[in-house]
């Protein structure tokens, strides 16, 4: 990969490589875009076969951040930060205060939070070495998984003309605080769910709590459902799974759940319906502002609640200009930053 014609290409602002011989420490932070503020965005630990794969996935996500941030009118930019390395096996407190004090070297251009991989303790470790660091009074997975709900509710608006869940079968692909968060949601609302994970812990207690049914995760594709939700990793909607896919809407935490663009536009032709992934998965992000602003969690609870109208608001705008909504959510995002960038405004306009 040539890293500048990357960067130049999807405008990066900032790449740092992160490393510590005597912690271990081997992690990458990008800066995508801060014309609407500083940029957010949680810390992954995950055991990337490459550095390259490490730097790609970073650079993705990181830029998902900032149309995220955008999309649901946050004063934030976008960034992200993955370490290298097995969550249950090298994670430390040394190791965890010595990124923490990259973080701190960029004097706030950057703040983090957990994200797959990494908790709320391991961000009480990191505030030890700077204070470029939320999620630690509040857990964000509940306000990510709420805003999901939200989504596939506005989505199952659109294809089947109602409001209620009720009866309708979910298949979710990860149950981490995230997806299992989701499934409670879901039980409540009168949903079936159809469940899978690499965690047979995780996935013993969604069969006990919600009387969901277990599948293998390869086999999570082919589940005859009315809703997938990515609720684990990216790149799961791919040339290779569409062909398996039984449902009509596609929503889930999950990011970058498009393998590539030309993935959101198959599923189009095919008639399903694809809530883009940082819409439908901003709760967190919401979260994260209002507690720098210091709004309590009933004040962030009925803000994450406007993901359905914004996820009508994509859907809608699919519809008029008659483009996938993939494209969709990045018009809206795209048009708030430039507004930004030319001195119009940051508002989110339809």
């Amino acid at each position: 990969m040539e890293i500048f014609e990357c960067l130049e290409k999807y405008d990066y602002e900032q790449l740092v490589y992160a490393y510590d011989q005597y912690t271990g420490l081997k992690a990458i932070i990008a800066i995508h875009d801060t014309t609407l503020g500083p940029a957010l965005g949680g810390t992954r630990m995950w055991p990337y076969i490459s550095e390259e794969e490490a730097l790609d996935d970073v650079l993705r996500l990181s830029r998902g951040m900032t149309y995220k941030a955008a999309a649901a009118g946050l004063n934030l930019g976008g960034g992200k930060a993955v370490i290298i390395g097995h969550p249950q096996k090298d994670k430390n407190e040394k190791l965890f205060r010595s990124y923490a004090r990259y973080i701190d070297s960029l004097g706030g251009r950057y703040i983090t939070a957990e994200d797959v991989g990494t908790c709320q303790s391991d961000m009480n470790i990191i505030k030890q070495e700077t204070r470029h660091v939320v999620g630690v009074t509040r857990d964000p997975s509940t306000f990510t998984a709420f805003g999901v709900l939200q989504g596939i509710k506005a989505a199952v608006k659109e294809v089947y003309g109602r409001d209620s869940l009720e009866g309708l079968t979910v298949a979710i692909q990860g149950l981490g605080n995230v997806g299992f968060k989701l499934c409670d949601y879901l039980n409540k609302e009168g949903a079936a769910l159809v469940v899978t994970d690499i965690n047979q812990a995780a996935i013993k207690k969604a069969v006990a709590e919600f009387g969901a049914k277990a599948v293998e995760p390869h086999k999570i594709y082919g589940v005859n459902c009315n809703i997938f939700a990515p609720c684990a990793l990216g790149a799961v909607v791919s040339d290779i799974t569409i062909p398996s896919l039984k449902c009509e809407i596609i929503a889930g935490a999950a990011n970058n759940v498009l393998e590539s663009n030309h993935n959101g536009d198959f599923i189009q032709q095919l008639g399903i319906l694809y809530v883009p992934d940082y819409i439908i998965n901003a709760g967190g992000v919401i979260n994260v502002e209002e507690e720098l602003i210091g709004n309590n969690e009933k004040q962030t609870l009925q803000k994450v609640a406007k993901i359905y109208d914004t996820t009508r608001k994509v859907i809608n705008l699919a519809k008029t200009q008659g483009i996938p909504t993939y494209r969709a959510a990045d018009l809206l995002a795209t048009k708030r930053i430039q507004q930004a960038k030319q001195g119009q405004g940051g508002d989110v306009v339809g």
